[in-house]
């Protein structure tokens, strides 16, 4: 490049830092904005965009964010070249969308160093330092006043010094909130100054493109400043092997025979199936053979594109609750009855025949993306609309009723938990291409349920005791807490509840120790990695069908006690199987 960058260099490199990040997708095979897991802890119920997280937990979002990073890239640290890049986001403290206005784009999150430390950068540490994504993405809000794009503590000292995050690697961050929303410099160009030198690489809008330019003429910042960025984008493309023959890259050799394989079908329907919950059952499910004629009711009954969620992907068929039910060759009366979020009660008395004419009424709703999205939170954690007023007239009718629950998000069940007219339920979440199928398959007992909540649901009345912009976790003047580990409340349905078909015992195998000695147990973790992440035990237990059916089990190992300074945890999840 020289010695000095002239007037018509700046402007070009800055058009390339500033590159918009699903333009680089154009450069063959980067697939970089189609690979950007969301991996913020689900902390409130109100956040929409909550939906696109795996959970609460910060060890089961490690764990889970590991896998999938590793899936997507083609394996640990893949060489020569990567699959994709993986892009872990947004980084951290990303807990609400539209509160007040917009305010993720101007939100200072006020986190304490505990709380940062313990749950809100662990799963980036799994995803990042661990897994060894390609790229991060910071998030739009601030953290304790630092928008987090300019943040050199985290994207340096944690980010690159501590987690080792490689010069191959990169940052990005999707506008120019550091200037127009948080008003934390006094131009735009020191915006982008303060950006590109905390160590923001990618701006996947025009920030960057039309103000480093001027940032470059006014020394803001430096040539060695921009070769730096420039090295970590150009090293990312020559992983994914961009200047290279195609031959020997794996996502090139991929065809149409790698699309809609036997193996991804089987695949989408065993994640829809093994993420329902069986909430409550009185014995009522599976359906008995002498069902015949089902009253299916609700607006999720014919759900199609609905149970994809957002930020999905093209599918070659979408499989209904109706199609579900098609599929048993049951007599089917369908009314949609109510929508998602409607006071109209023009579809009760239709609801109300149907179920009256059918052995079995089943009704399927809850929320979708109208009611929770990205840049939508929603103010409440009841029941949307008027479906509960529905639900209640159905119950009256008195055959027996299976609610199953849709969405990302948790509403309160109060109700349906403690109504014995409600005789089982179902939570579904965004199950995917094959959702009605394995929503049916279960309620007929075809496969069992065996998954857990990965979210606490609160009662609806939570949402008046914690504001939504308070980051802390532990109780605190009026605030009970927040997820399984501080709540103080009594949960509707705690994280992990699930029930089954059958029935469990449960033993040591062999019993563990009653004490450890700390001085040993980090004398054996020397030789660890990471000492923090080296095992403590090896805790060996038995489980036992006690019952009649074959099930899976989820074996969860949690830790609770009262040591150190307060405040305690309720509990914390260790390990599971």
């Amino acid at each position: 490049m020289g010695a000095a960058f002239d007037d018509e260099l700046i402007n070009s490199v800055a058009g390339i830092i500033g590159m918009e990040a699903r333009a680089l997708n154009n450069f063959g095979h980067a697939g970089l904005d189609f690979f950007t897991p969301n991996i913020n802890p689900f902390k409130d119920p109100r956040w929409g965009h909550g939906q696109e997280t795996p959970g609460e937990d910060t060890l089961h979002l490690s764990n889970y964010m590991y896998n999938l990073v590793v899936g997507l890239q083609g394996g640990l640290d893949p060489s020569p070249y990567y699959q994709v890049v993986a892009m872990c986001k947004h980084l951290p403290g990303y807990d609400l969308e539209n509160w007040e206005g917009n305010l993720r784009f101007k939100f200072n999150a006020v986190i304490t160093t505990q709380d940062l430390s313990e749950y809100y950068l662990p799963p980036f540490q799994a995803c990042l330092c661990d897994a060894k994504a390609g790229a991060a993405m910071c998030s739009y809000n601030a953290v304790n006043g630092i928008p987090l794009c300019t943040d050199s503590y985290l994207l340096q000292d944690i980010l690159r010094d501590l987690w080792g995050f490689g010069q191959d690697r990169w940052v990005s961050f999707c506008s120019a909130d550091i200037y127009n929303s948080h008003k934390y410099t006094a131009t735009p160009q020191q915006a982008a100054a303060d950006a590109l030198i905390a160590g923001t690489d990618v701006d996947c809008g025009n920030f960057y493109s039309e103000w480093l330019p001027t940032a470059y003429n006014q020394s803001l910042i430096m040539e060695a400043q921009l070769r730096t960025t420039l090295t970590r984008q150009y090293a990312s493309l020559i992983r994914l092997g961009y200047f290279d023959p195609a031959e020997g890259q794996s996502y090139c050799s991929y065809n149409w025979s790698n699309v809609n394989t036997p193996n991804a079908q089987k695949l989408a329907y065993q994640a829809a199936v093994e993420g329902m919950v069986l909430l409550k059952n009185d014995g009522t499910l599976p359906l008995s053979g002498n069902v015949k004629t089902i009253a299916l009711i609700g607006p999720w009954v014919n759900a199609t594109t609905q149970i994809q969620a957002n930020y999905r992907g093209a599918t070659p068929y979408l499989i209904s609750p109706l199609m579900g039910a098609m599929q048993h060759r049951y007599n089917i009366k369908y009314i949609m009855g109510t929508s998602i979020s409607t006071t109209s009660t023009d579809g009760f008395a239709a609801a109300v025949a149907a179920a009256k004419a059918a052995d079995t009424v089943i009704y399927a709703g809850g929320m979708d993306l109208s009611v929770e999205d990205e840049a939508n939170d929603h103010l409440n954690i009841t029941w949307p609309g008027n479906q509960l007023n529905l639900i209640t007239e159905l119950q009256a009718v008195g055959k027996p009723f299976v609610v199953a629950q849709f969405g990302g998000g948790q509403v309160d069940n109060t109700a349906l938990k403690g109504a014995a007219s409600v005789n089982a339920i179902v939570w579904g979440g965004y199950p995917g291409q094959s959702g009605g199928q394995a929503l049916f398959n279960i309620l007929t007992g075809k496969v069992t349920p065996a998954g857990c909540l990965p979210v606490t649901q609160y009662p609806a009345g939570y949402v008046n005791e914690i504001p939504m912009m308070d980051m802390n976790l532990c109780p605190h003047g009026t605030s009970p807490g927040c997820t399984y580990k501080w709540y103080t409340g009594t949960p509707v349905y705690p994280l992990r509840y699930g029930e089954h078909y059958t029935t469990f015992g449960f033993g040591w195998s062999k019993a563990p120790t009653n004490t450890y000695n700390i001085q040993q147990l980090v004398n054996a973790g020397q030789g660890a990695t990471y000492i923090d992440t080296t095992t403590l035990d090896t805790l060996a237990i038995d489980v036992t069908n006690t019952g009649k059916v074959t099930s899976d089990y989820v074996a969860l190992l949690f830790a609770s006690g009262q040591y150190g300074p307060t405040l305690y945890p309720n509990k914390s999840l260790v390990t599971y199987t």
